[in-house]
């Protein structure tokens, strides 16, 4: 009995797709700058069925690309290119373990399959009069388990925390088919290793997650959103300091540039929001109980925004328009064709000369490429898009993320490393972490049937041997 007849006997012949036709779009991601081949897709739609799923997988030593929502941004969720050696693998699609259980209103927490998209979550938070946090463009794709597996981060990260702070518990595949569920949601629970946050960021290299357990924050039903034009990157981390001082509330600050709001303005047909155009915008929103909008213009005044630059909504309609100039920048981007989208983290005080250092660094590289940044600038977090250079071309990757070491920050703040990133995994991870991640890894999938090639370069037997270095 061939791979896929032993699949089809766990998951049901419908759920193992062969055709590809059909198996076209796991085997892409989203960019549409990484791809690969796949022996099959299949879908199982409970923890056992995955087990079972891995257990034969294991057995005829084929890898293993695990799947949620496929909006990854770093070829992490998607097969690696084809070569001449080796089984071709098989995507395990998460999107049947898609359950949303109940609200538990005690603890402000519930229950999710890894497949639930993250719109599902909001919703039934927002059935019980709460709140889930996380918050991202791609909500309506997005998976719960492609989340915790990247650490997503999101549009209120400077106010709750990534991906990392909801999750309270987990339920997790090992690559030998062990289930280990941990989904009471306990607050407090010191018994020995939290295997839950190991899982958090581990980009589907060291277990299936099944289910999570998240928690919820209380509802805050007042909401204020204001569009500042600003001269300066510099002007707008000192602003968004201080509104931090200031505003209790704040729960997003977002950055753009004129040249992004163009083209987002370009690609929507839309107008610009503010009457004059500004070199920089920061997109700032404060969420409460109490009279926000007082509190916002109160703190305004303070610190002499001029009118002409401000545009302020205090209602659902005229937030979700502000909202869609700093949201509408990844398909603004995308329109003009295949970006390298690089996701970094730069200390707030650096922020402002990477940002302009980042501009002739990719000049350099890209002679002709178009730079788009925009980013959450509470949190230093800035994602450079360039389009131009071909696919497989990284050398304007390269550049910007050695740039990015070199001014104290992160090659990946948000979508992981994948396997775009893995030769540049060095500037963020001293020898000795990465020793005892390949450690980490070659213990809970010592075959080195999940992920291969996502976070670590070489097999299981690769990885034992690394972990097993003094260095």
């Amino acid at each position: 009995m061939g791979l896929a007849d032993r699949l089809a006997a766990v998951v049901g012949a419908a759920h193992v797709l062969t055709d590809p036709d059909v198996t076209g779009s796991y085997t892409t991601d989203w960019t549409g700058r990484f791809s690969g081949p796949a022996s099959l897709v299949v879908r199982p739609s409970s923890s056992a069925e995955v087990a079972q799923v891995l257990q034969i997988c294991a057995a005829a030593r084929t890898p293993v690309v695990v799947q949620g929502g496929n909006t990854g941004l770093v070829g992490g969720s998607v097969p690696p290119p084809a070569s001449s050696g080796g089984p071709i693998p098989v995507v395990l699609s998460t999107t049947r373990l898609d359950a949303v259980g109940p609200v538990d209103q005690a603890a402000s927490q519930l229950t999710a399959g890894a497949g639930a998209t993250l719109a599902a979550v909001q919703a039934a938070a927002r059935r019980a009069g709460l709140v889930f946090p996380v918050d991202l463009a791609a909500r309506h794709s997005a998976t719960v388990g492609g989340m915790v597996a990247t650490n997503a981060g999101g549009l209120h990260v400077l106010r709750y925390g990534a991906m990392r702070q909801q999750v309270v518990g987990t339920e997790l595949v090992l690559a030998d088919g062990r289930v280990l569920t941990r989904l009471s949601g306990l607050v407090k629970d010191n018994t020995g290793y939290d295997l839950s946050q190991l899982v958090v960021g581990s980009e589907g290299t060291l277990a299936v997650v099944t289910a999570v357990r998240l928690r919820l924050v209380p509802h805050q039903p007042q909401r204020a959103v204001a569009l500042l034009g600003l001269g300066s990157t510099a002007e707008a981390v000192a602003l968004t300091a201080e509104l931090r001082r200031r505003a209790d509330g704040l729960s997003a600050a977002e950055i753009f540039y004129h040249d992004g709001l163009e083209l987002v303005c370009g690609h929507l047909g839309t107008e610009p929001p503010l009457a004059a155009p500004r070199p920089v915008y920061l997109l700032v929103e404060i969420t409460g109980r109490q009279d926000v909008v007082g509190e916002l213009a109160a703190v305004l005044g303070e610190v002499d925004i001029e009118d002409a630059a401000t545009a302020v909504a205090d209602d659902e309609a005229g937030a979700t328009r502000l909202w869609a100039y700093r949201e509408r920048h990844t398909e603004a981007v995308a329109s003009l064709g295949v970006p390298h989208k690089l996701d970094v983290t730069l200390p707030l005080g650096a922020l402002a000369a990477f940002e302009t250092a980042v501009r002739q660094v990719v000049a350099d590289a890209a002679p002709g490429a178009t730079l788009v940044l925009f980013g959450h600038v509470g949190d230093g977090n800035l994602h450079v898009n360039v389009v131009g250079p071909p696919a497989d071309d990284d050398t304007v990757d390269g550049a910007v993320l050695a740039l990015v070491a070199g001014h104290g920050g992160s090659i990946s703040a948000e979508h992981g490393i994948g396997r775009a990133k893995v030769p540049w995994l060095h500037l963020s991870r001293s020898p000795a972490e990465l020793a005892v991640m390949g450690a980490v890894k070659a213990a809970l999938d010592p075959g080195g049937i999940l992920n291969p090639g996502v976070l670590f370069a070489g097999s299981g037997d690769d990885l034992r041997r690394n972990g097993d270095a003094d260095d």
